[in-house]
């Protein structure tokens, strides 16, 4: 009795744990600079420009790393209806539970969007500067560092580039966002509690988050291989995102992850 309830306390400081990430990245959300994009036109507001210009592939970057397990290329993944699905627990000894393999999930998947929405930012400040001027505008664009965050309901591109625009009278852009809606950064919270209780547990069962996120979050876990592989889907009931990846399981459960 002992134990089971050693092991219950240690699955609801896993639940505690991803409840206090999601709270602190509605807090990060609140208080982020700049997390809002323009609302004015495009010719006179380069900000909007930038939201225009990129903000298609930016989703499409992010649908892509959600369906596949938080990247663009996984390094070690399960085809699972055509499409690779990267193991985020993984082991080759079914005795065993599997081990987590990305410690820093929400980083790691920021890290990702940066690196393939990069060009792109840089494509879209050059053909800026020209449509600008070809428009009679004299301008001068320092380009800056650009960085990826997720915050909860929100996945924002970052640049510290700044921008000086002249015509009738002078105007100054020190930042420039590009958001777009998408609550990637609660489902890959919640994603990295499952896998440290796969890696505790070596079986886990999403009956026990569904008690904690019943009203919030619709999870799923399916068997394609006969129990070796599960792959989990996490979906955002409100905005139906979802976040989906693989873990291998082990052959004997641990306790109360079943």
């Amino acid at each position: 009795m002992k134990g089971v309830e050693r092991k219950k306390g240690q699955v609801t400081i896993f639940v505690i744990i991803a409840l206090v990430i999601i709270v602190f990245g509605t807090l990060m959300y609140f208080f982020y600079p700049g997390i809002n994009s323009s609302e004015s036109g495009i010719d006179e507001n380069p900000r909007a420009y930038m939201q225009n210009c990129v903000e298609d592939l930016l989703q499409e970057k992010i649908d892509l790393i959600s369906s596949q397990g938080g990247s663009i290329e996984p390094d070690s993944s399960y085809t699972y209806d055509g499409e690779p699905i990267e193991y985020l627990c993984y082991t080759s000894r079914l005795s065993d539970p599997c081990t987590v393999q990305r410690a820093f999930l929400v980083s790691h998947i920021e890290s990702e969007i940066k690196e393939s929405t990069e060009d792109k930012v840089n494509e879209c400040f050059t053909k800026m500067e020209s449509d600008y001027r070809a428009r009679g505008y004299t301008l001068t664009l320092n380009r800056g560092n650009l960085r990826a965050t997720l915050a909860p309901g929100r996945a924002i591109l970052f640049s510290d580039s700044r921008l000086t625009l002249t015509k009738d009278s002078t105007q100054n852009y020190e930042s420039f966002d590009i958001v777009v809606n998408n609550n990637l950064f609660e489902l890959a919270s919640l994603a990295r509690t499952v896998i440290d209780w796969e890696s505790t547990y070596g079986i886990a069962d999403p009956f026990y988050f569904m008690t904690w996120y019943k009203d919030k979050f619709n999870i799923k876990k399916v068997s394609p291989d006969g129990g070796k592989t599960a792959i989990w889907t996490i979906e955002d009931t409100n905005s139906g995102d979802t976040f989906r990846f693989a873990v291998t399981e082990s052959e004997i459960s641990l306790g109360i992850g079943i």
